[in-house]
């Protein structure tokens, strides 16, 4: 049997019309899993769920502001409503701000802190008390980013929200590891989405040499990592960060010759 088989189960996408999130919907739905697709915006929604149905699985779009607490909560409720009791969240919801730190006003730091950190909270708190409450063991996976490993110049905010989620992710293993719910994150470098071509065509960041393109991961690479880590194949597994970043993070900062 394999252990990516997930036919029988059920999942919900928070932030799943687009990039990241779409591609995590359809590795989903390629094992088996039914999926709940929940975006800000109903036509993303309603077109990745589409998507999702047509690889033969059941699927629903639900729109919802997440960085709510009343959003969270409903749209958790409503996957639920749709398909019973959940297996698995994961939650690809982030977006963030450039200025220097000196130049961010306090409504930007707010917002990336809402975008990247709080409504991960909201969300997974509402998951883990649905699992608690049914007794079912549940696996979450939250996409961070190697900005809340490193520095994050000129996207402060954004990076300190990320290092946040990822001590997050570290107290909610460990809380609730004895209701058998696993917490994990995925976290990527530099990824090739519609989102980041645009703002290389804005200016707003530079656009990367060749040798960092080739080293950018693709949506379905993300995903991929998250289907892992809500599979059976990561029973064993939470508390995790896993860095996606084609070995980036790993290179020696310096030119020795």
């Amino acid at each position: 049997m394999s252990v990516l088989e997930l036919t029988g189960r059920s999942a919900l996408v928070v932030g799943g019309g687009q990039g990241i999130g779409r591609a995590a919907a359809l590795a989903l739905a390629r094992s088996g899993a039914s999926v709940a697709v929940l975006d800000a915006e109903r036509e993303r929604a309603e077109r990745v769920a589409g998507e999702v149905r047509s690889l033969g699985v059941g699927s629903a779009p639900l729109v919802a502001d997440v960085t709510r607490p009343e959003g969270a909560a409903g749209g958790v409720a409503e996957a639920r409503k749709a398909f019973g009791p959940l297996d698995a969240v994961v939650n690809i919801v982030g977006s963030a701000s450039w200025a220097p730190l000196l130049e961010m006003d306090e409504a930007t730091w707010e917002r990336d802190f809402a975008v990247n950190l709080k409504q991960h909270w909201f969300v997974a708190r509402s998951a883990a008390r649905g699992w608690i409450e049914a007794r079912r063991p549940g696996a979450l996976a939250v996409v961070a980013s190697v900005s809340g490993l490193f520095s994050a110049p000129n996207h402060g905010a954004y990076g300190a929200a990320k290092a946040g989620l990822m001590a997050f992710v570290r107290t909610a293993a460990d809380e609730w590891w004895p209701h058998a719910i696993r917490v994990n994150a995925v976290v990527p470098g530099s990824v090739r989405t519609p989102r980041i071509e645009a703002l290389w065509r804005s200016g707003a960041v530079s656009e990367p040499d060749a040798d960092a393109q080739g080293r950018m991961a693709q949506p379905e690479d993300i995903a991929h990592a998250a289907l892992f880590l809500v599979s059976d194949l990561a029973r064993r597994i939470t508390g995790q960060t896993l860095v996606v970043d084609g070995g980036t993070s790993a290179r020696f900062p310096y030119r020795m010759g």
